[in-house]
């Protein structure tokens, strides 16, 4: 005998529903979700007038600076290009010396905020410009307002795109800071100075897990100290330096290491006394 016919239908749109489900539960679905642009029309419209004005800005102080070649201006993308460059600003530097200053940070700024890759090449660039103290003041003082600016860009934005680019690294990140509340800024003056967490991922993550400006700047301004030395003073030296990796060698590296390792010294102990 033949099921009736709203047995069938009814059956017919279980098994609809029940494959629905099994689909959005895919690992393609899935895979779909995860790829999906995390901003929506409204957050990237935000990001992208943020981009606009601070391009047309730096647009407009390249305008008034003095005839210059143009077409031998661009951004270092290796030692090469960055050796070719020193020698192009070094006269131009000597006679506009504000002015040049002036363009320097506003694009090193820029780079920071927008992480654009080659910040490096321009504090090589300070060091050899401008000498290991003034350089170093001009790298630590453009590094911090570009991270500041990266800061409140990501607090205005931010989070659904660092929760889709770096998910695991967000979570062990918010764990860390969970355990250091009492001894924040020891632990950022920590990640600061060594290379545990890349300073573009710190700059996004930390007003997502609520770390305060305060502490964000302070660290940023004094654990940026000792790696922008050793990278300002290679800049001396730029002719003899072959790869940008030989600023980091294991000794290099190792000194970084026990800095932190000191400026972290605080929140161990308090933890030890903690458990005992």
């Amino acid at each position: 005998m033949a099921a009736p016919r709203s047995v069938v239908v009814e059956t017919g749109s279980r098994m609809l529903d029940r494959d629905v489900e099994m689909n959005a539960d895919s690992p393609s679905e899935k895979k779909l979700k995860a790829d999906k642009f995390p901003l929506s029309r409204w957050e990237f419209a935000a990001a992208l007038g943020v981009f606009l004005v601070f391009s047309i800005g730096l647009l407009c102080i390249y305008l008034t600076m003095p005839a210059v070649e143009y077409e031998m201006l661009k951004l270092p993308r290796n030692l090469a290009d960055l050796r070719l460059l020193k020698d192009h600003l070094a006269t131009y530097a000597q006679i506009y010396p504000a002015k040049f200053i002036l363009v320097y940070c506003s694009t090193y700024i820029f780079m920071q905020t927008f992480m654009i890759p080659g910040t490096i090449f321009m504090s090589l660039l300070a060091g050899a410009l401008f000498g290991v103290v003034k350089g170093l003041f001009l790298v630590v003082f453009n590094a911090t307002a570009g991270a500041s600016s990266s800061y409140f860009l990501s607090k205005l934005i931010g989070r659904p795109i660092v929760n889709w680019l770096f998910p695991e690294k967000l979570r062990f990140f918010q764990a860390e800071i969970g355990k250091r509340k009492e001894k924040l800024l020891n632990y950022m003056l920590f990640l600061r100075v060594t290379p545990s967490l890349p300073n573009l991922f710190i700059n996004l993550a930390s007003p997502i897990v609520d770390i305060p400006f305060h502490i964000f700047f302070l660290a940023t301004v004094i654990g940026l100290i000792p790696a922008s030395y050793i990278t300002v003073r290679a800049g001396l030296a730029l002719g003899e330096l072959k790869s940008v990796k030989d600023l980091y060698d294991f000794k290099t590296l190792a000194v970084l290491f026990l800095i932190g390792s000191i400026l972290l010294l605080p929140t161990l102990l308090k933890r030890k006394r903690i458990y005992e």
